[in-house]
């Protein structure tokens, strides 16, 4: 049994959809659980045999919990620089707290974190084991979640990811797509690198590290033992948010979603002043998790076109 905790973002609607799909059993759970309030998780937890979440044809026996997804964050950069006590609770406290109900019930955590937890002025891809120094409240509340998870327990998977976006709730591909089909012209920053990710090539990539780890066939490390840690996953390449948004163009305009014509012009970051500096350069090594999936990640530009010819694509 997989209890997905924030079924209901961008990332958890999408894991929500492929665990229905495969067929695995699943609970999930949003802002109904507290994750801030262990109080909650663990009453949640200890009922959770007999919970009205789950669907009537999953058998009492499939309910013992043996996975914790955790997909829950306080995600609002700029707002959490105003707002630090609830995004401490949310990004540091929450995921203590969830680590910590795994360990009691013997379950295994995969917890989701980003790039924003390493300071951007590197010029290569920043490995799993990089130093970390995050720029703003955002990033070091992630960061501080990810020390609590390691100290609480050993059977987790933190997975790193960036620009992450999706079918369900707002993402760059939504925004710009509605403003270059209402703007003749549109500035895109152009000197912050890093990766898009779909939401759905990361929810397969953590339905396949469950699958991997209890099949035990090649999510293994030194001998038989599951090979636990921080991985990071993207898609494949860099690109910047200007490059990002010309690719965005030239794909509504083939697909029909852009009917506009719109120039995209590049910018500076200090020509969108923000409360906290976002990493120049946020890059992330997919080598770890690469040679443990044995499979190879799909482009960036692949992932996105993929994406916008989706019939599921709707720009709200």
């Amino acid at each position: 049994m997989i209890w997905l905790i924030g079924n209901k973002g961008m990332l958890g609607s999408e894991i929500q959809k492929q665990l229905s799909e495969n067929k695995l059993p699943f609970v999930g759970t949003d802002r109904e659980v507290d994750i801030t309030s262990p109080e909650a998780l663990e009453t949640f937890a200890s009922g959770v045999d007999t919970s009205s979440y789950f669907p009537s044809d999953i058998p009492r026996s499939q309910r013992k919990i043996k996975w914790i997804i955790n997909c829950s964050a306080y995600t609002n950069v700029d707002k959490a620089e105003e707002d630090t006590e609830l995004a401490a609770k949310l990004n540091r406290d929450g995921p203590c707290n969830i680590a910590r109900v795994a360990r009691k019930l013997g379950a295994k955590l995969i917890h989701i974190s980003t790039d924003y937890v390493f300071g951007g002025n590197g010029s290569t891809p920043y490995a799993e084991d990089g130093e970390k120094n995050p720029l703003g409240v955002y990033g070091l509340t992630k960061s501080e979640g990810e020390d609590l998870i390691c100290k609480e327990m050993t059977q987790y998977f933190i997975i790193r990811t960036a620009w992450l976006y999706g079918f369900d709730g707002k993402n760059f591909v939504y925004t710009m797509t509605k403003l270059m089909n209402e703007k003749s012209e549109l500035k895109v920053v152009n000197d912050q690198r890093g990766t898009p990710t779909c939401a759905v090539d990361l929810a397969g990539a953590i339905l396949k590290i469950i699958e991997k780890t209890e099949n035990a066939k090649g999510f293994i490390g030194s001998g038989s033992t599951p090979a636990f840690g921080i991985y990071h996953y993207t898609n494949a390449g860099e690109t910047t948010w200007f490059e990002f948004a010309k690719e965005i163009y030239k794909v509504g305009v083939k697909t029909g979603h852009i009917t506009n014509k719109c120039e995209v012009l590049p910018c500076t970051s200090e020509e969108f002043p923000s409360k906290v500096k976002r990493p120049s350069y946020s890059v992330l090594s997919k080598a770890k998790i690469l040679t443990i999936l044995k499979k190879s990640i799909p482009s960036w530009q692949k992932s996105l076109e993929k994406f916008m010819k989706n019939k599921r694509f709707d720009v709200k």
